[in-house]
């Protein structure tokens, strides 16, 4: 994408975000005073894990969106940003490893020209996703910068042509003429992978500039 505005011509390295997703699951095993996560009280009197259900009603998957988010709830707690920022990496690594499930395909034997052809353009469309859903996430540590809207504005850019690339993913495999079982293990992967993408997208599209990150 060249038309978008970026605070930075670089974003973070996979370590970085490697090391996220790694915080996030840590802490989504802790316990507190012996309550689980979705237990754990706030000082509203709501659980956090009643805040991450609230949210993800804005979503188009909301049983998605709950699901794959409600594991991190205490480093979530209520933040609305840090919810965001979780989405996308839930978003992040489940294309990681849809791409790699692709490459070991493309790997193997037995497809057809057609097949592999739509197999390559889909691991490139995915990995250009993937790049997408990196730089948003560098971006979403500038939220709390005085120009909020301008942050905000990039990530939808990148996370919309993120969603974009996966769903031109599973176009080269309509039709006739494809294995069944290839065709639908790819587009069950991408399927899933775009649900989390399209539901990350609309938590983003819901941050205002007047909420907390933590509480």
């Amino acid at each position: 994408m060249e038309n978008y505005r970026s605070s930075s011509s670089s974003y973070a390295p996979y370590t970085l975000i490697a090391a996220m997703l790694s915080l996030l699951v840590c802490s989504a095993a802790q316990t507190i005073d012996g309550q689980t996560n979705a237990e754990f009280i706030n000082s509203d009197g709501q659980t956090n894990a009643d805040f991450i259900k609230s949210s993800c009603k804005v979503t188009r998957y909301p049983r998605v969106c709950f699901d794959s988010l409600s594991v991190y709830a205490n480093t979530i707690q209520t933040s609305p940003q840090r919810l965001a920022q979780a989405a996308l990496s839930v978003s992040l690594a489940s294309a990681q490893s849809t791409k790699t499930m692709m490459s070991r395909l493309l790997k193997g034997r037995g497809m057809n020209p057609r097949e592999m052809g739509a197999l390559r353009d889909c691991i490139e469309n995915i990995g250009d996703s993937i790049d997408e859903v990196k730089k948003s996430i560098e971006e979403m540590s500038h939220l709390s910068d005085p120009d909020f809207e301008f942050h905000k504005e990039n990530i939808q850019t990148w996370v919309s042509a993120a969603l974009t690339d996966e769903d031109t993913c599973t176009d080269g495999f309509a039709g006739n003429g494809m294995n069944g079982n290839v065709k639908s293990a790819i587009t069950s992967r991408v399927v899933n992978l775009s649900h989390l993408t399209s539901n990350a997208l609309a938590l983003i599209n819901s941050l205002t500039s007047t909420q907390p990150t933590s509480r």
